[in-house]
């Protein structure tokens, strides 16, 4: 077999899937991609078992075929090569020779059958929404998700779809983010949890733009199609914890702040905190916020005064800064408010101005106070 194909049209499409072939893996065919060519067509495949990536791209073929090439040393070659036709010729022992305007490089492919199966969409459910609807919700929600592999249904993003919106939430126990959206409807009631890899990668694959993309799910797997691209990904077979329950019903002091400002605070004031906690403590005194960090075990301390608008009794509360950080940069605009009740209850940050068919909401949780 062999196919002629633009040497920075492939490097281009195949970064875009090679985050799903991790460092060290089991079997070593995962290590590879997997090249198809039928009517001059290419489509290269990418998998780690859990999740797949395929994209495919014009080429000049006259046969078809498929081998499998081991990735790292195809992308090394390819960055150093400068933008030319690359003819890629395979014999049957599935040695692999690439010949350039100056040079012919050779690797030794490995047999195509033994590449992993592609789940199929069988009975699958399928509903379209805008690439940057997903991109956003992935950014605003992907930093909340939990580490823990003992609370597997945590370490995910849940979709809860109906007639009337799609909302994504994500939780660690310590915060829960969740974010709606109205210009999207799915055909009935349904929910599931999509790993933190494959969004990890779908953030970077596809475009933050108004490209209409095509989402297809069924019991086990999540599918979704962007022109070339499409990935699939094993879903996490778990029970999302019931997040309402923990959205307090009514916060009623308001704290109006700069976003950019606070942030800054935080920023400063936190690396006097404890390591361990990150706490950082607010003190809020009329128009007036106090924030307050200390490390007892070497003496470090740090403290800000800023302007806020509030509209409460007096309250002196902690949080993780970290966590505050996080949370200020998931949301948009100028100005965030945080309603609050008592020291000890949950926190919810939301952004003063969102579009009218977004709304996101953060919750986090206090930490003891350092007396």
């Amino acid at each position: 077999m062999k196919f002629i194909v633009s040497s920075s049209q492939l490097l281009k499409q195949l970064q875009s899937i090679a985050g799903v072939i991790n460092a060290n893996t089991v079997l070593p065919i995962l290590e590879d991609f997997l090249f198809e060519v039928e009517a001059s067509k290419l489509t290269v495949v990418a998998t780690d078992l859990e999740t797949v990536m395929r994209i495919q791209m014009d080429v000049e073929a006259r046969e078809a075929g498929r081998v499998c090439i081991p990735a790292k040393i195809l992308i090394d070659s390819l960055k150093n090569i400068p933008e030319q036709p690359l003819t890629f010729t395979i014999d049957k022992n599935y040695g692999v020779e690439i010949t350039s305007d100056n040079g012919k490089y050779k690797v030794m492919g490995e047999n195509p059958d033994n590449f992993p199966k592609e789940p199929t969409a069988d009975d699958t459910t399928s509903f379209t929404l805008p690439s940057t609807a997903l991109v956003t919700a992935i950014n605003k929600t992907l930093f909340a998700v939990s580490n823990d592999d003992l609370r597997p249904a945590m370490t995910g993003v849940f979709f809860d779809l109906n007639a009337e919106y799609i909302q994504f939430v994500a939780t660690d126990a310590h915060r829960l983010v969740r974010y709606k959206r109205t210009d999207v409807s799915c055909p009935r009631a349904d929910s599931f949890i999509v790993p933190k890899k494959p969004l990890n990668l779908l953030k970077s694959a596809l475009p933050d733009n108004e490209d209409e993309l095509t989402i297809s799910y069924n019991p086990n797997h999540l599918f979704v199609k962007h022109g070339t691209t499409q990935m699939s990904c094993r879903l996490i077979d778990a029970r999302f914890p019931d997040y309402k329950v923990v959205i307090p019903a009514d916060n009623p002091y308001k704290l109006v702040l700069d976003k950019s400002s606070f942030q800054s605070a935080l920023r400063r004031v936190s690396v006097f905190s404890n390591k361990s906690t990150n706490q950082v403590a607010l003190n809020i005194n009329g128009s007036e916020l106090g924030l307050a960090a200390q490390d007892v075990d070497f003496s470090f301390e740090g403290n800000e005064r800023m302007q806020c608008q509030y509209d409460g009794e007096d309250l002196t509360i902690a949080f993780n800064a970290r966590f505050l950080i996080e949370m200020l940069n998931a949301a948009d605009g100028n100005e965030v408010r945080i309603e609050l009740s008592t020291p000890t209850k949950a926190g919810i940050l939301k952004p003063t101005d969102q579009e009218p068919e977004e709304d996101l909401l953060m919750l986090v949780m206090p930490l003891m106070l350092n007396q």
